[in-house]
């Protein structure tokens, strides 16, 4: 789950529209809202129904609303990226251009994305009564899994960076949660697609858990499908004029940025 980089003509002035600290800590609040939302559907579901695809349904639905609601908000501050393979990918794309995000922006990204999503776990842990950290016993670890991880990423890296390329970033909200809704299910491991969530995910025992030794594994299918979701936007709509590799993600008042997801 992550943003999409405006494709406009905006410079470093508007990257720091919005200081770094703030934008570290909308990230931070943004992706610990997602990971409850995904955490607290996931264990209202089960406690709902005991049919797994009632379930499925449910938590996908609630994440598909409450990220297209997060994107909306946060974006215009921080870009919304809730996702490292985003805020790496959009770093790579803009990287000797002298706009776009530089590497101080990503050494504060990451890190605010890791906690708010471990902070978001914790918080849908409590407002359901569970214990506030306990460690997943879902086990996620087989190759077909790490497959459509890489799938879902990939696909989330073409949505997000296709749409800033095409001038769409303003659809964002909307096409990436529908991504995100989708690919819970046509992939076979429900599109985590995001290290940090994944990471979050981990501290609890519940639905949307994955057993802290799943994560790694996850973690690199998804570098993998960065790469290659970079690759195919260069496929599908050739490499960028130097205009284009001015990118940023935007944060000004009228420039929405696109997410990625989960």
């Amino acid at each position: 789950m992550g943003c999409v980089p405006d494709r406009t003509s905006a410079g470093r002035g508007d990257l720091v529209s919005a200081s770094l600290g703030r934008r570290a800590v909308a990230e931070a609040v943004g992706t610990a809202a997602l990971v409850a939302v995904v955490v607290g559907s996931g264990i209202q579901a089960t406690g709902l129904s005991q049919d797994v695809g009632v379930q499925l349904l449910a938590n996908s639905l609630a994440t598909v609303f409450g990220l297209g609601v997060l994107i909306t908000l946060i974006g215009p501050v921080s870009g919304a990226h809730f996702n490292p393979v985003v805020t790496l990918a959009a770093w790579f794309t803009g990287r000797g251009s002298g706009d776009g995000l530089t590497a101080r922006d990503v050494a504060a990204y990451i890190p605010a994305q890791i906690a708010g999503a471990i902070s978001g776990a914790v918080l849908a842990n409590a407002m359901f009564a569970e214990p506030l950290v306990k460690w997943s016993a879902h086990d996620r670890s087989a190759g077909h899994l790490w497959l459509g991880e890489t799938v879902a990423t990939a696909g989330l890296v073409l949505l997000v960076f296709g749409l800033a390329r095409t001038d769409r970033a303003a659809l964002a909200p909307v096409a990436v949660a529908s991504y995100i809704g989708a690919a819970y299910w046509f992939t076979s491991s429900t599109s985590f697609a995001n290290p940090a969530v994944t990471i979050g995910r981990a501290f609890s025992d519940t639905f949307a858990g994955i057993a802290p030794a799943s994560v790694a594994p996850f973690v690199a299918a998804q570098l993998v499908g960065a790469a290659v979701g970079l690759g195919l936007v260069a496929a599908v709509f050739g490499r960028a004029t130097p205009a284009e590799t001015g990118v940023v993600v935007p944060h000004g008042e009228t420039e929405l940025a696109t997410p990625f997801a989960r």
